[in-house]
């Protein structure tokens, strides 16, 4: 019995000095120069390296390597997201191309690659005002407009916006218009001129959908009044998606609107109805009590549920 545990200790000792080895090897930067090495795109992976360190992840040869056509999307993403620090005027061009990718994380992150360049990218002729004569190019495919549009968005400046909104509100293609109240969104702008607010009444349910939502994220948005219009949408998601808005917005403008669709015979969806009674709890008007105290005896289970949340905060 002592010799076995003589054995396991002595094999454990070995294993342990094999890795402390094996990392020491890796960490003098030996292994990721001389070989490619297969890293998850897990964003935050380098997180808790050295900051000379980072550029050293994806190699200069690498980047120019990526080919959408043989290169997996996990791998392209994990090689820009390593590449975080490394210039190449030269990649420019190349990974410009993936703001056009099918795939929207490959689209996202190319963006976010690109927005990081001091040289290249930004300044006449340059990446980001092609991607910006790409959202007005009514040659150029729906496609091609809405992931340019998603694209300014990603490059999170405001130079970009009045572009945007133009396009929000005008653009054929519901799928651009859709594509620019996202970026808009994304950028924190409601247009110079309040167009996310008039794409909140948008007549493609989707532009709707995807307005409301960007609302939401633009700090000073002033036009509840499209938001509280929505309530009476002919389509319960966006009815919904109305209702969860303002009560995040705390819209005390709209408890007389919410009110009205937590009443079964004013409103059949269920889940309209929920998200109407969680609006005004979280609005906290007292004058949204009753229908609050109504909603408790409502049919349908979340409502009620919705309704026991809300009274709590009435």
């Amino acid at each position: 019995m002592e010799q076995a545990m003589k054995q396991r200790n002595l094999r454990h000792i070995v294993l342990g000095a094999l890795a402390i080895g094996g990392a020491t090897y890796l960490s003098s930067g030996v292994a990721a120069a001389d070989t490619p090495i297969n890293r998850a795109p897990v964003t935050g992976s380098y997180a808790n390296l050295p900051a000379d360190q980072i550029e050293e992840l994806t190699t200069i040869k690498q980047l120019k390597a990526i080919d959408v056509g043989t290169t997996a999307p996990t791998e392209i993403w994990g090689l820009l997201e390593g590449a975080e620090k490394v210039e190449c005027l030269d990649c420019i061009p190349q990974i410009s191309k993936l703001m056009y990718d099918s795939h929207s994380r490959t689209r996202e992150i190319a963006a976010w690659w690109l927005r990081r360049r001091m040289l290249g990218v930004f300044g006449p002729g340059q990446v980001y005002e092609q991607t910006l004569n790409t959202v007005t190019d009514q040659s150029k495919s729906e496609k091609s407009r809405a992931y340019a549009a998603e694209a300014i968005g990603e490059f999170l400046t405001y130079a970009g916006v009045p572009t945007l909104a133009q396009a929000a509100v005008n653009d054929p293609s519901p799928l651009v218009r859709k594509s620019a109240a996202h970026a808009l969104g994304r950028i924190n702008h409601q247009g110079p001129n309040g167009e996310l607010g008039q794409a909140i009444g948008d007549p493609d349910e989707g532009v709707r959908l995807e307005a409301l939502q960007s609302a939401v994220k633009v700090h000073v948005f002033t036009d509840v009044p499209a938001v509280v219009e929505r309530v009476g949408d002919s389509s319960p998601l966006v009815r919904k998606r109305a209702a969860e808005v303002l009560g995040t917005m705390r819209a005390e403008d709209a408890v007389v609107s919410l009110i009205a669709i937590t009443n079964p015979q004013n409103e059949p969806e269920p889940t309209v109805r929920a998200a109407a009674v969680a609006a005004l709890g979280k609005i906290a008007d007292p004058a949204a009590k009753d229908a609050v105290t109504a909603a408790l005896q409502d049919p349908n289970g979340f409502v009620r549920d919705a309704a026991t949340f809300a009274s709590r905060r009435l």
